[in-house]
């Protein structure tokens, strides 16, 4: 059976690089089950870079720099379809990043997405298919 693609959030990720994070364990459990490259987006290492701060942004760095995380996604080739994602699930709400995840999950076949975000067991691709992610307990 084929190991399916992973897709990862800006939660995970800062929780891989950032040791004080309650998801931590989590993360560097996953980094290790799914090892890289993992696919994003620019909105989610935007929103990481943040998150991670001074201290997380090194690791986050290093991270890119030896090509375990990839962005295949282009927005601008998805825009309509992003956009109507974030007016659906405008009452969430839906971020930018969160709806660039959601449409590479449509448009990528078989994937994992690796998430902190419980917002994804509410969203949906095509329509009505759960997304098919992990989430910490």
């Amino acid at each position: 059976m084929a190991v399916p693609g992973v897709i990862v959030d800006a939660g995970f990720l800062v929780a891989l690089v950032r040791r004080d994070d309650s998801h931590n364990p989590w993360a560097a459990l996953q980094a290790r089950r799914l090892p890289p490259p993992w696919r994003t987006c620019e909105a989610v290492l935007s929103e990481a870079f943040y998150l991670a701060g001074t201290r997380g942004s090194v690791a986050l760095d290093a991270l890119l720099q030896r090509g375990a995380c990839v962005l295949p996604f282009r927005l601008s080739d998805d825009l309509e379809s992003v956009l109507r994602l974030m007016r659906k699930y405008a009452q969430v709400p839906m971020s930018l990043a969160d709806a660039c995840l959601v449409r590479m999950t449509e448009t990528a076949g078989d994937v994992q997405l690796l998430t902190t975000d419980a917002d994804f067991r509410i969203y949906r691709r095509h329509g009505r298919q759960a997304i098919p992610c992990l989430l910490p307990r």
